[in-house]
């Protein structure tokens, strides 16, 4: 099986992902995922689509990330990983779509409008 390459986005978060067979090492821009999501519910959120299909520790993946917050970024590679086991197996397809992983969502933040202070707060009337 060769290098699969997938795509997942989120808010202004984009990730692109290298999965390959492997120990079950996950890096995250050059660096180890316990280092660049700090924070247990990110490293929870990227590793939720490999617990779910029952891959975990099968795969080496590699994962760059760009924009965005962390949040988005987590959950950007949790939709390119996502895809990735798709391709790998078409069996895992079903579980993943069940939960949601391969839905790509469409929230973004809304624009600033002229006139206004913020995209939908207006600044403060004063009658007199």
């Amino acid at each position: 099986m060769d290098v699969i390459n997938t795509i997942g986005r989120r808010k202004t978060s984009v990730a692109r992902i290298y999965l390959q067979p492997g120990k079950g090492e996950i890096t995250v821009n050059k660096q180890s995922l316990e280092k660049y999501f700090p924070f247990d519910l990110h490293q929870i959120v990227v590793k939720q689509p490999l617990t779910l299909v029952g891959e975990d520790g099968n795969f080496d993946i590699k994962i760059n990330v760009d924009g965005g917050g962390i949040k988005g970024q987590a959950e950007a590679a949790r939709m390119a990983i996502a895809r990735a086991l798709c391709e790998v197996n078409e069996e895992h397809r079903g579980p993943l779509k069940k939960e949601g992983f391969l839905t790509r969502d469409p929230r973004m933040v809304e624009r600033k409008k002229p006139g206004r202070r913020k995209a939908r707060r207006r600044f403060q009337f004063s009658k007199r």
